[in-house]
């Protein structure tokens, strides 16, 4: 009977299947091992076929639908891969919105999956309608709704291959409960593979002249879509021409920060000299990366007329020209031009010696191991840790001043990465940190999340525990919506206004969902803490207890408010 059933799924145009059937079997042609969902009424059958397949795709049923938004988002980070979602219409579709936006911030490759309303009450306000064409119109790559079981291959295929191609984005598909309940016969879509990009002679010959010709270059590297090897032949690269090299905004672990020739990151944590080193760069060679508000500082650190040569190489061609316009635009995704850039030796690395090695400088001195300071020190912490974390770590960033610590004292560089948004998401680093964890068991997985991020997506906790995975998540606790009090404390010193956080006990809440958990308050207590929770071989939650005065790794309340009184 096996046999049989297996030669019936090979040749699916020649049997009978709901339209929940077709549209899982499309996701097994295109390779889709595990997706992530909250379960709904609307899609009864699509649960129905994955129960089928389940030996061949896992099912992780979060517990908000922002959760499995995020965790499919992060599934896309990690293998480049669409991240895969299902949700419920209505309420659901609106819960995972943000997944949507942080996929489309982040160009991260996934699909959104909403059971509609039956198709014979569309139009009618119905029970949890809502049209997903208007409503995610302006954040996804495609917003469609398949209304024939019949075009469920098409749409799959096409929404496969506009996920990933360009500059990687969402895809959202509502599909109307009759529709995946509908039984028919229909043939199946081919499975969709990546565009093949080449690099023409010209191109990179017009690249080289222009390298050659400055007196002093700058790399940006960043964005999506880099594989571990592309990140290996663009370091031989750049530390064959001894070209210093920065990342954007959360995009850290794309050049190895142990490279003598990384010079920071661009963003919230990086040397503040690397501002002026930008601004003092003759060109700029930006791969990957779109050149967005953070990265480069509310667009301040660079006027639309760039002054220096820009030469811009990325995916998606509507980003080529947005808002800088370069004098060598490549239409190409980072892993291709990486690739031809093999061998290539352009520039004088004798002549850039003294540039390249003040850049590095400025970027060690700047991320130094502090000196203790007394209670809890997460500078020191993290400058540790980072010593002992395995090469392969992941770690998951959330919204918040918090992260500036993890940001500013942690190493990265492939095979280790760094996940966090770009938009600012507050409650990602959690389920994003389950994700990592369910799809690599094998990996240590930290998670650092403050206590708001925490109260708006820590029960994903549980869903870990469900499904074998065993991040630790550092909880950063100091009893305050960090961010806003500090931009709240530069504007209105001493006013403060809803920004102050009563916690619950952030222990019991991790031991209530199983969970390993312990209570940090100093230095010296981290380390023993952080064993016992790898030791534990589940999911951990360590809480450490901050103080909201030292509102980042670079300044406390006080100076802020002092510095406010001095300018008036």
């Amino acid at each position: 009977m096996k046999i049989l059933e297996n030669i019936d799924r090979m040749q699916g145009t020649e049997r009978s299947r709901t339209g929940g059937q077709i549209l899982v079997d499309q996701l097994i042609i295109n390779g889709t091992d595990r997706v992530f969902c909250v379960p709904g009424e609307s899609y009864l059958a699509v649960l129905d076929a994955l129960y089928d397949r389940r030996d061949e795709i896992a099912l992780v049923n979060a517990r908000h639908e922002a959760g499995a938004a995020n965790m499919a988002e992060t599934y896309g980070k990690l293998t480049n891969l669409p991240g895969i979602c299902f949700v419920t219409r209505g309420p659901g579709a609106c819960h995972a919105a943000v997944g949507v936006h942080i996929a489309h911030q982040d160009s991260t490759p996934m699909i959104l999956f909403i059971g509609q309303v039956d198709s014979g009450t569309m139009d009618r306000e119905a029970f949890q309608e809502i049209d997903y064409r208007q409503m995610f119109g302006r954040v996804a790559k495609w917003v469609a709704q398949i209304d024939s079981a019949k075009r469920i291959p098409e749409y799959l295929a096409r929404a496969f291959r506009v996920a990933t191609s360009g500059r990687p984005g969402p895809v959202v598909l509502a599909i109307p409960e009759d529709v995946l309940a509908e039984k028919l016969v229909v043939p199946d879509a081919r499975r969709v593979e990546p565009i093949a990009f080449g690099v023409s002679e010209e191109q990179l010959r017009a690249v080289g002249e222009r390298l050659s010709a400055a007196q002093r270059p700058l790399a940006i590297v960043g964005g999506s879509g880099w594989t571990r090897q592309a990140c290996d032949d663009f370091r031989h690269f750049a530390e064959a021409n001894g070209l210093p090299v920065a990342t954007s905004y959360r995009r850290q672990d794309v050049f190895d920060n142990r490279s003598p020739n990384f010079a920071g990151d661009l963003g919230t944590s990086g040397p503040v000299e690397l501002i002026r080193r930008v601004k003092d760069a003759d060109l700029l060679l930006v791969v990957g990366a779109r050149l967005g508000e953070m990265t480069t500082q509310s667009y301040s650190l660079l006027p639309p007329s760039v002054r220096q040569v820009l030469v811009h190489v990325h995916p998606g061609a509507d980003e080529l020209g947005r808002v800088y316009q370069p004098d060598l635009a490549l239409n190409l995704p980072p892993e291709a031009f990486a690739s031809a850039l093999r061998g290539a030796k352009w520039l004088d690395t004798k002549r850039l010696t003294a540039w390249r090695q003040a850049a590095n400088a400025d970027f060690l001195r700047a991320n130094a191991s502090p000196e203790g300071a007394g209670g809890l020190d997460m500078g020191q912490v993290l400058s540790a840790l980072g010593d002992r974390l395995p090469e392969d770590f992941i770690l998951t960033l959330d919204a918040g001043n918090h992260t500036h610590w993890p940001q500013r004292f942690l190493r990265y560089g492939r095979p280790n990465r760094q996940l966090g948004t770009t938009c600012g998401s507050m409650g990602y680093a959690v389920p994003a940190a389950v994700a990592a964890s369910i799809t690599y068991p094998d990996r240590l997985v930290i998670g650092c999340v403050g206590d708001g991020g925490f109260m708006m997506s820590g029960m994903e906790l549980a869903t870990a525990m469900q499904h074998g995975g065993k991040p630790i998540i550092i909880l950063f606790n100091n009893s305050s919506y960090g961010t806003i009090r500090m931009h709240q404390e530069r504007e209105y010193p001493g006013r403060v206004s809803g920004t102050d956080l009563v916690n619950p006990d952030f222990v019991g809440m991790g031991q209530v969902m199983g969970a390993y958990a312990e209570r940090v308050s100093t230095t010296e207590a981290f380390f023993p803490a952080f064993e016992r929770a790898v030791a534990a071989k589940r999911a951990a939650l360590i809480e450490v207890v901050t103080e909201v005065e030292q509102i980042t790794t670079r300044t406390t309340l006080t100076e802020l408010r002092a510095r406010k009184a001095n300018n008036g």
